[in-house]
């Protein structure tokens, strides 16, 4: 058995990140457990314009080594290595990273969430370079220019209305033959002269040199195949929590952890931060936020064991 903790954080998004900055500000003996690819979705973006603070904007891995120096600064250790498995069946609570175990009075789960991509060819590489997955991160780079939205539920008709406020033309892309999104929202797509909707289609190919510039599609009922020349493609058809390696925590339906009250999850003891309880922002100041709440209600529980 390693060294006994105060706190261990399961991730290193900006969840993860503020929160060591909270705990070990608190002087609580934390450490990181970070991954081999460290600092979550902000390090496949590339200009970041609507973290407060950076009024020219900053580069997502800029911004996420700069939130690891300063938890560094106040004295938290990292492990660049991917976690193994928790057991909270009793304290101290024991987390494995590899052949090595670590004791700890109090756990933060901040393993955030992966989005789901089409995964065709061309996509990948064309993460930052026109396939988005957030509208209101980067709809600004594509005002007066064409865009697909890849999706049929509340989220994709979200992003579409958000990227109407900017681009010229956006395109609904949905492989079924109708939406699963609530009525409300698709009336006002419906409503949209912007918004255009291309039902019964998917997307096979993205294409194009440095960034998209086509993607070709292909009619789910026909078989039919076509090109259409596009700026950008912005895919919602969900996110994958990051879930599958927690026993014994409590999950929706979807995967996501169930937060109980004030960011504990059901195992006292056990607090949860950012895109791996949140649905509904998915934003990089909303992960900091939360990350710096599951940090403040740790301290409290933790100074309760001690009372």
């Amino acid at each position: 058995m390693d060294k006994m903790y105060d706190v261990i954080i399961i991730g290193s998004g900006p969840a993860g990140l503020t929160a060591a900055i909270y705990t070990t500000r608190a002087d609580l003996k934390t450490l990181v457990i970070a991954g081999v690819t460290w600092g979550g979705q902000l390090m496949l973006t590339t200009l970041v314009e609507n973290f407060p603070g950076f009024p020219e904007g900053i580069q997502g891995p800029d911004l996420m080594a700069n939130m690891r120096k300063q938890a560094e600064k106040f004295g938290a250790e990292f492990i660049d290595d991917d976690f193994t498995s928790a057991d909270f069946s009793s304290q101290p609570f024991k987390i494995s990273v590899g052949d090595k175990t670590y004791e700890t009075k109090a756990v933060i789960i901040a393993t955030g969430a992966d989005t789901k991509w089409l995964g065709v060819k061309g996509e990948q590489e064309k993460i930052g370079r026109g396939v988005s997955s957030c509208a209101s991160c980067d709809a600004a780079f594509f005002r007066n220019k064409n865009v697909i939205v890849v999706g049929g539920g509340d989220s994709a008709m979200e992003e579409a209305l958000v990227l109407s406020k900017f681009a010229n033309n956006v395109i609904i892309v949905h492989r079924r033959g109708s939406f699963r999104a609530s009525e409300i929202m698709q009336k006002r797509v419906m409503e949209n002269p912007k918004i255009k909707i291309l039902l019964n289609s998917k997307i096979t190919e993205v294409l194009g040199e440095m960034k998209v510039e086509k993607v070709k599609l292909k009619n789910t009922q026909t078989s039919e195949e076509s090109e259409m020349p596009i700026d950008g493609i912005f895919v919602a058809i969900g996110h994958l929590p990051n879930t599958s390696k927690f026993t014994g925590i409590d999950l929706d339906e979807e995967g996501f952890v169930k937060v109980h009250s004030h960011f504990l999850t059901n195992k006292e003891g056990v607090f949860v931060a950012g895109d791996v309880h949140d649905k509904d922002y998915k934003q990089a100041i909303t992960a900091a936020g939360y990350g710096c709440s599951a940090a403040l209600e740790l301290q409290k529980w933790l100074a309760n064991q001690t009372a």
